[in-house]
């Protein structure tokens, strides 16, 4: 079974504990558009719209090193979680729009917020070259077409910190890529991961409920229903 990320022998269960504190930078505005969107997609193979084929093949193989699929649930490639990445670039959120994002740029604690110079997009851009020419100098080829193994043990070189892109850190460009590689795939599938709600069905989280009226004073007892998103999808 693949290991997922950070490489200390984790079980899903405690890596979903990890998740309850991350905080989500993704809910934006336009619901029904993107409703509409998903659901015209469920016809087709998603189509890209900011990453270039390099930096797809690169981002589709990272995302299922960082969340495999195991015997616990879906990985990273079946909820969608490229898709989902790709469609945030093109959001105020991706264009570095939620911020102020002018210098001075000093390393700082997570609780004071986004501290970068580059934007979600531009990130993504650079992070994805330098791990491309990592690759290839260390393994004579880009990130995706080496087997798994060896993909894991480069973005555990990658998180490790002792790695450095040309103009990037490679554990800045790693835990950008695993928090949005959770994000993902926990999200309301609304936003593009989460694919018929198989992160939350992983979790038996409910989903966007309007009330829980038709289940109270139940003393413990397991919670029937499935999940449900904003949208009005259904697990």
């Amino acid at each position: 079974m693949e290991t997922r990320l950070s490489l200390q022998p984790p079980s899903r269960r405690t890596f979903v504990k990890g998740l309850l504190g991350t905080t989500s930078f993704w809910l934006v505005g336009g619901h029904q558009h993107w409703a509409h969107a998903l659901a015209a997609g469920t016809q087709a193979p998603y189509t890209p719209q900011y990453f270039t084929d390099a930096e797809w093949a690169f981002l589709e193989a990272a995302c299922e090193r960082i969340f495999p699929q195991d015997e616990h649930g879906p990985g990273a490639h079946a909820l969608g979680v490229p898709e989902f990445i790709d469609r945030q670039m093109d959001t105020p959120y991706g264009r570095g729009e939620l911020w102020y994002m002018s210098g001075p740029f000093q390393e700082g604690p997570a609780n004071l917020g986004y501290q970068l110079s580059l934007p979600p997009r531009d990130l993504y851009r650079q992070g994805i070259a330098g791990a491309n020419a990592y690759a290839r100098q260390q393994r004579g080829h880009d990130f995706a077409d080496l087997e798994s193994q060896a993909q894991v043990e480069l973005l555990t070189a990658f998180e490790g910190g002792a790695v450095h892109f040309n103009q990037l850190s490679a554990r800045t460009f790693f835990e950008q890529l695993r928090k949005n590689t959770m994000e993902g795939a926990f999200s309301d599938p609304i936003h593009g991961g989460n694919r018929g709600l198989g992160g939350w069905t992983m979790l038996g989280f409910p989903g966007a409920r309007a009330d829980f009226m038709d289940w109270v004073n139940q003393d413990g007892a397991a919670y029937p229903f499935g999940a449900v998103s904003i949208s009005g999808e259904t697990a």
